[in-house]
């Protein structure tokens, strides 16, 4: 910090500061206060100590592993129970397997030997019988004394409470980082069996090709920590594909004469690993980063794996030296081993940051005091969020006259599309209307506290969409005060186009359904050229000057609210270019300074405080994502809120957005686009990457009962001086909707 802050604020006071500038520095600040407080111990991650854990544990209290992504205990155990020359069954939870756990429980309580039931959260239907057996049968003096009662189970809901009180609970996480996933891979069965390391008949050619399906499984599950930019879905990727991934690897090399490296390829990449994956995006780049592991050119020596060099496939050597090369890589992997830039560590750092938060609001009841005083109550939060929502939102729109003013017509399809988006917008604004006054009277106490209601109440306080809201609503991740500000601004394109006519330029994040948007400029083109519509698609024009879209074109539409994520657009050469780095001289959030006195600081009562906005009535601020008052816990989201109504803060706020920093590093804005419809056949051939373009930064979505995804819209062909496969590992992609 700098002075005089770095002396007048304590540890935790200096981490609600790191908060509102930096939140991507923020989980690496609270580590370092928890080392400050308890000791390095506390965030040193425990050894996996089976024979331990084993000893602790009776024959009466069931063996618990909470599974985490990626971690699969199960052949530690099987060698654990080898060890000891244990009898171990098994069985796999779901659909028609009650019965056979029932009768292993039976045999194994009488014989003792272990049972493992695995996937418990997949069993509902059989939990309860599980609880019964577990309080009633487990203790019994009649139980074999070497018997053992093991449990794999995903964090679930529905998970027996008394049984996670009377176990004894395991959890072991993939090891975090490249040069760690390496060394337990080699560490792992089959690679550290020496018999099989060394039973190929083609040594250097294996073991080339070992290191790089090694480095390979490691890299597609490390690209799960950078969220969406990574994977649009975080798949389970474990060590069971890689062990038949391995043994496949070693079975085909000794049976041909010749490498087959696309043989390889498809059955690791689309039957192995591509098996579970599901999003068309994510098979491509699994492919491509498969295809940079399986060529021939990783049987040279010192095949490069990173740009920079740093990282490669070690000479032909013994086992020791794969190890020993291992151990010389850095503890933590730079984002270009995975072929994604370096501002990729700031989309993880976030995404840290935010389910750390996330996680720590479940932990708030509604009624939970911030530090006692006359802070606002839940309520009256409640209440004053709610009428300031209400006074923002304007009345339905007339749809019958809009009917009248822009009725169906066989050349201009846009009138459908409009009237269609009208009738979403009503819909959403009625529920938003209703519930919240419904939630008023249900404060005043004139109605029933519904549990529909406490939910609304319960988002108003913290600051984000209600569920139910959601339902009706376009896709969105924003919080309450950006959603409430984006619903205006779309009632505000519509109105403009009912009064003024179609927009020369479509603001393509404004509607609902953007496919019928799109299908509607692909229509009016068709009928108009008499083209059958299944013959046509969109090209697309960079309109790089705003005097080019001074009037509407003949054919298709201009577009604009795009972002890109992962790279830029280059105006000077008009391609796509790498992303500007994250510099220093980006210019700070500025920071008013009243006293510490006046600021009123405290560990236990103050999180994250808005931004004053110069445009701002004095006393009024606008106020930043998520930020909320521990003392009155007022979500301070809504954009105009009256800070001085929170008597703990008063008038002193910190300017504390990450708009200036991380946002326009992560998101560029794209120049407006010209979107042709085209015959596919007449489209010109250019070195370009396919774009997939997305409504949200989640990026993942599903198939709604159209057949379109609820998140993806479309490939946009962009023009690029580079091959594809840099940009899909880059996992760049377009962006018409942020978070904040």
């Amino acid at each position: 910090m700098p002075s005089p802050w770095d002396m007048r604020l304590n540890t935790f006071q200096s981490l609600l500061v790191l908060r509102a500038l930096r939140p991507d520095k923020l989980c690496p600040g609270i580590q370092s206060y928890v080392i400050s407080v308890l000791g390095e111990r506390f965030v040193e991650p425990q050894p996996f100590n089976l024979p331990r854990i084993y000893l602790e544990s009776t024959c009466a209290s069931p063996l618990i592993f909470v599974l985490s992504p990626g971690s699969d205990p199960l052949s530690d155990l099987l060698r654990f129970a080898d060890d000891r020359r244990q009898r171990v069954e098994s069985v796999s939870l779901g659909q028609g397997q009650g019965p056979v756990a029932r009768k292993l429980l039976d045999q194994g309580l009488m014989d003792g030997f272990w049972v493992v039931l695995m996937n418990c959260h997949l069993a509902k239907s059989f939990l309860p019988t599980l609880e019964v057996i577990c309080e009633n049968q487990l203790p019994m003096e009649a139980t074999n004394k070497e018997f053992r009662l093991w449990l794999t189970s995903y964090p679930s809901s529905i998970f027996p409470i008394s049984i996670l009180e009377n176990g004894v609970k395991i959890t072991n996480e993939a090891p975090k980082g490249l040069r760690a996933g390496l060394l337990r891979t080699y560490e792992s069965d089959p690679i550290n069996d020496r018999t099989f390391f060394n039973s190929c008949n083609k040594a250097k050619v294996w073991r080339k090709l070992l290191f790089g399906l090694a480095f390979f499984h490691c890299s597609v599950r490390e690209r799960r920590t950078y969220g969406p930019i990574g994977w649009n879905i975080p798949y389970e990727f474990n060590e069971n594909d890689l062990r038949i991934s391995v043994r496949q690897l070693c079975m085909f090399i000794n049976e041909n004469g010749e490498v087959p490296f696309d043989t390889l390829a498809y059955t690791c990449g689309e039957c192995n690993y591509g098996g579970k994956v599901t999003d068309p995006q994510d098979r491509r780049t699994l492919s491509t980063i498969m295809n940079s592991f399986y060529h021939p050119e990783a049987l040279k020596d010192k095949c490069p794996l990173s740009p920079s060099g740093r990282y490669y496939i070690p000479e032909h050597g013994e086992y020791q030296d794969y190890i020993d090369y291992i151990k010389t890589l850095p503890l933590i992997s730079p984002p270009e081993v995975f072929g994604l830039h370096d501002n990729a560590n700031i989309s993880k750092e976030l995404q840290e940051t935010h389910q750390l938060l996330d996680s720590l609001m479940l932990t708030q009841s509604r009624d939970a005091g911030g530090g006692g005083g006359t802070g606002a109550t839940t309520d009256e939060v409640i209440a004053t969020t709610s009428a300031d929502i209400l006074s923002r939102l304007p009345p339905n729109f007339d749809i019958e006259k809009a009917s009248n003013q822009y009725p169906v017509s066989y050349l201009e399809s846009m009138n459908t599309v409009l009237v269609q988006e009208l009738g979403r917008l009503n819909a959403l604004l009625t529920v938003i209307r209703v519930s919240l006054v419904d939630v008023r009277k249900a404060v005043k106490g004139l109605v029933v506290m519904s549990a529909d209601l406490e939910k609304i109440g319960t988002a108003l306080i913290v600051g984000k969409v209600a569920a139910k809201w959601l339902a009706k609503s376009f896709p969105s991740l924003k919080p309450l005060g950006s959603y409430i500000k984006e619903l205006l601004e779309r009632v505000q394109f519509f109105n403009g186009w009912l009064n003024s006519g179609p927009p020369v330029v479509f603001w393509l994040c404004g509607f609902f359904f953007t496919q019928a948007f799109m299908t509607g400029a692909k229509q009016n083109f068709a009928r108009r050229h008499k083209i059958a519509i299944d013959l046509i698609d969109f090209d697309f024009e960079m309109k790089d000057s705003t005097q080019d879209c001074q009037v509407a074109p003949d054919d298709g539409v201009y577009v604009e609210g795009m972002f890109l994520e992962g790279c830029r657009w280059c105006y000077a050469s008009h391609h796509l270019a790498e992303s500007d780095p994250k510099r220093a001289t980006t210019p700070p959030p500025r920071m008013d300074a009243p006293s510490c006195a006046e600021l009123s600081l405290s560990s236990s009562s103050y999180s994250a405080v808005g931004a004053a906005s110069p445009a701002s009535p004095r006393g009024v601020y606008s106020v930043s994502a998520q930020c909320v008052c521990m003392l009155c816990h007022v979500a301070c989201t809504v954009s105009g809120r009256n800070l001085s109504a929170c008597s703990r803060i008063g008038a002193a706020v910190v300017n504390a957005t990450t708009r200036g920093s991380a946002g326009e590093v992560l998101f560029v804005p794209m120049p407006k686009i010209w979107m042709v419809p085209k015959k596919v056949a007449d489209f010109e051939q250019f070195e370009h990457y396919s774009c997939p373009m997305y409504k949200t930064t989640a990026r993942r979505g599903i198939l709604s009962t159209t057949g379109h995804s609820t998140n993806f819209v479309m490939d946009v062909r962009l023009p690029s001086d580079r091959p594809q496969s840099h940009w899909v590992k880059r996992g760049v992609a377009m962006i018409t909707s942020l978070n904040d």
